[in-house]
Formats: structure tokens, C-alpha cells, sequence
């Protein structure tokens, strides 16, 4: 296996190569550090490169493989290279939350999810790009180089974890962690033909922080395949001393749910979410054609939607409020997260917001009685070019941004698990993906029906410029 073949490995298939001694955790870190080296100056996946805690991390880890007799003891992800959002907290590394004034603001604490990660064994390479304060589906913060989607430089790689989706994408690492507050993690995933989990509300902890969004944004994994973001989520899930809410375990580890087929499901699916226009042609397409493929797998079929139009002005009011929350001068900040700062009403405003999103929450989750899925877009057109809307005023662009991930927001107003799935590449040379939304706490289902999909269509797709 050549080192263009090792970049785009699996990471549980990398994890059985370090384990069975055919590749050191210095040699792959290593490797994907060149990578990054080489290849993210016309990307811009990272904001920060920890190269030395890196290589140190793989050299005590390259000594401790050497020394032990039975390396099937290890954690899951010994030695495998990772990358984190620069949306949380990594000890000793930078966290800016893409605002250019915090670079040099340096972790003290590893947030819930990292702990988890580093306790698997993974090696974190550094800190991926974001929106500035996660606020956008665009990863083009003021300071930093705009992230750009490895398939086709001259697009968008999505956000707010798009450095998380163009670093897997382009073989920096195997596999990263996201966050998805809106979409963010779904969004990037179908921009750069990657596997994506939003998980359930409560099945990833915050600790040590808040939660000041009222449960709408939860880390989840960015992935290759379907069975490499079920086993991160199994890592990085669970209760942590102190959690406002949490799921119990799942009745099988997620990993193993890749391999059960499920039964035959009822599945509704739409490529119109009211009040928003249809879907560009080649998503509807993207769709349809999944439609076609759970069809012959067996499943029930039906066109149906909820209807999520209540739900805008509520949640904009939580994004508004998130803004003013984040606690960052707003003169640091973009003048789009200004305005929507500036947009942001009081203490109540925010309280009835919240009031408001839990009863249609509950509207749409009633839907799910009828049915065990519900398959969508991602958004509603393809990728938009870098500084597309860069002319645009604020209140211009959050409309634009409003329309274009329609599909997503109503799995984080509700707390429903959503998958992202690859399903080809457009005329641009853009992958096109679709996502899947479960029932309350219910990502069994959806990794089930998945892997089941991932073995039929066998859409795990590679960047063939860095390959």
C-alpha cells in the first residue's frame, strides 16, 4: 500500500494496521502531516497544526506498541491521526472560534469529547477551520484563509465544520469531529461526499461547558464510511457528571449496528420543505434515486413532509441570541454576526423563542409515529462559490443562508438524529449528498439503514487531485 493509498485509509482499518505492527503511529502522523503540509496552503482545512504535540503523542505511542505483548488491548483508535473543530477546547492548543482577535487564546482543559477521543487513542493533529462562532454553513471567518472544498477549489467546503469535511475530504486525516448546531456537520459532509452523524439530543455531552442553545447543536463525526462514524460516536458519546439531559446507552455499540440489517421500514421522503422552494434538479435527483435504491432494499416509500415553517423565526431568534451569548466584543466579530447581534431581543424574546421551538418540536416529532425515517436534501442547491454572497448585505445573506439549509435546522430544533450520505458528483465535480433524519434517540435505525445503502450503492468517494 502506497502513502496515497494509506491517506485515504479508514481509520478502523488504520487502527488494525497499527495494531498488527504494519504501520508505526509515527509513520502514519507523520505521513498526514506532509500531507497537510503540501496540499492545505490551497485549501485552508486547518487554523492550527500542532506538528510537535503530534509527534510527540506518536512517538510515546510508537514506544508503547513496541513494548506490549498483546496490542488487541489497545483502545479502538490507537495511534490514528485526527483533527478537532476549533470550536472546542483542546489543552495547549489554540481555541479562536474563528475570530481572528483569539488566535493566540490557548486551552487550559480538553472539552468532554477530546478527553473521550484522546482516551480512544487517537493523535490530534490540530485545529480545524470554522465559521467564525459556528454561525454559518460557509467557512470564510474574517483573518483566516476561506476553507475550500478539495473536489473543486472554487466552492465552499460548508460550515461551520468545513475544515473538519476538507481535511477528511482531501486526506489530511481519516476521520474528524464536527459539531452541528444548524447543520454543520450534515452540510459539509454532503459538500465534500463524506459520512456525517448529527447525533440525538443527549447522546454527547458538553462537559465541561453549557449548553446556552437550548440543545440544538451536539459534536458528531465527519467520515469516509458509514462503520468509521459510528465507532467515533461511540466513543465520544455518553453521560458526564453534571449533563442537563442524556440518552441512556444504545442496545448494541454503534459500531456493531453497521453490521445488522434492518427490517423492512417505513420511510417518508420530500424534496420541498415548506415554506421553501424544491430542490435544484440534480439534488432532486440525488433523492429520488435513493428512493429507488431503499425500494429494492425493501423499504416502504412515501412522499410526505412535516411542515417545518413555524420554526423559522424561533430558531433565528436562538442564532441571534447565540451571538450576543458567545460573550466576544462585537467589535471582534463579522459584521454579518454583528448584525444578527444586533438583532437579538431580550431575555424573554429569547425564553418565548424557546417556548415556540419545543411546541413545533413537538408537532414534527408526532410525524415520526407514522414513520421510522424521513430522507431530505442537505440544502437546496450545491455548494456556492467562496465569497459568493460577499456583496450581499447581512440581512441579505442570512436569508440566503435560511433558504439554502432549509433541511436542516428541524433535526436540531426537535433533537432527531440525522445521517448525511454521499450519492455522486454533479457537472462541477461537486459531490451531492442526502441526509436521513430517525426518531427521538434512534441512530441504530439510521446506521442500520446506512451501512445497508453504503454496501448496495458504495458511494465512499476520493479526491482523485490528492490521491
Amino acid at each position: 500500500m502506497n502513502d496515497s493509498d494509506l491517506a485515504f485509509t479508514p481509520a478502523l482499518k488504520l487502527a488494525e494496521l497499527i495494531r498488527d505492527r504494519q504501520i508505526s503511529p509515527l509513520e502514519i502522523t507523520q505521513l498526514y502531516l506532509d500531507r497537510i503540509q503540501k496540499y492545505d496552503p490551497q485549501i485552508g482545512s486547518f487554523f492550527t497544526v500542532a506538528a510537535e504535540q503530534a509527534i510527540a503523542e506518536a512517538k510515546a505511542k510508537t514506544e508503547q506498541l513496541a513494548s506490549l505483548s498483546d496490542p488487541n488491548a489497545l483502545p479502538p483508535f490507537f495511534g490514528v491521526p485526527t483533527a478537532i473543530k476549533d470550536l472546542n477546547a483542546v489543552a495547549g492548543m489554540p481555541v479562536s472560534y474563528g475570530v481572528a482577535a483569539l488566535k493566540n487564546n490557548i486551552a487550559e482543559y480538553d472539552d468532554g469529547v477530546v478527553s473521550r477521543m484522546k482516551g480512544a487513542g487517537f493523535i490530534i493533529l490540530g485545529k480545524t477551520a470554522t465559521s467564525q462562532l459556528g454561525s454559518f454553513p460557509y467557512t470564510e471567518p474574517p483573518g483566516f484563509p476561506p476553507t475550500r472544498n478539495p473536489w473543486n477549489l472554487d466552492y465552499t467546503s460548508g460550515g461551520s465544520s468545513g475544515g473538519a469535511s476538507a481535511a477528511v475530504a482531501a486526506g489530511f486525516c481519516p476521520i474528524a469531529q464536527g459539531s452541528d448546531g444548524g447543520g454543520s456537520i450534515r452540510t459539509p459532509a454532503a459538500c465534500c461526499g463524506l459520512v456525517g452523524i448529527k447525533p440525538a439530543r443527549g447522546r454527547v455531552s458538553h462537559a465541561p461547558v453549557g449548553d446556552y442553545q437550548s440543545g440544538i447543536a451536539t459534536s458528531g463525526p465527519l467520515a469516509r464510511t458509514v462503520a468509521d462514524a459510528a465507532a467515533l460516536l461511540d466513543v465520544i458519546s455518553g453521560y458526564l457528571t453534571g449533563d442537563p439531559y442524556w440518552l441512556p446507552s444504545p442496545e448494541v455499540p454503534f459500531l456493531a449496528a453497521t453490521r445488522q440489517l434492518p427490517p423492512p421500514l417505513k420511510i417518508a421522503f420530500a424534496t420541498q420543505i415548506n415554506p421553501f422552494p424544491d430542490a435544484e434538479p440534480v439534488i432532486k435527483q440525488a433523492v429520488l434515486k435513493m428512493v429507488q435504491l431503499l425500494e429494492e432494499m425493501g423499504h416502504s416509500l412515501t412522499e410526505s413532509c412535516p411542515d417545518v415553517s413555524g420554526l423559522v423565526t424561533p430558531f433565528t431568534r436562538i442564532w441571534q441570541a447565540g451571538v450576543v451569548a458567545a460573550g466576544i466584543p462585537m467589535e471582534a466579530l463579522s459584521p454579518i454576526n454583528q448584525w444578527l447581534g444586533e438583532q437579538a431581543g431580550t431575555a424573554g424574546d429569547y425564553l418565548q423563542a424557546v417556548r415556540e421551538m419545543q411546541i413545533i418540536s413537538r408537532q414534527i416529532v408526532a410525524f415520526f409515529d407514522q414513520f421510522d425515517l424521513l430522507l431530505l436534501p442537505v440544502y437546496l442547491h450545491q455548494p456556492i462559490k467562496i465569497g459568493e454572497w460577499d456583496d450581499l448585505s447581512p440581512e441579505e445573506t442570512v436569508q440566503k443562508i435560511i433558504q439554502w439549509v432549509a433541511p436542516c435546522p428541524p433535526a436540531n430544533a426537535t433533537g432527531l438524529p440525522g445521517i448525511t450520505l454521499p450519492m455522486g458528483i454533479d457537472e462541477k465535480g461537486l459531490p451531492v449528498g442526502v441526509q436521513l433524519i430517525g426518531k427521538p434517540a434512534d441512530e441504530l435505525t439510521l446506521i442500520r439503514v446506512a451501512a445497508q445503502l453504503e454496501l448496495v450503492n458504495g458511494k465512499q468517494l476520493l479526491v482523485n487531485s490528492y490521491k
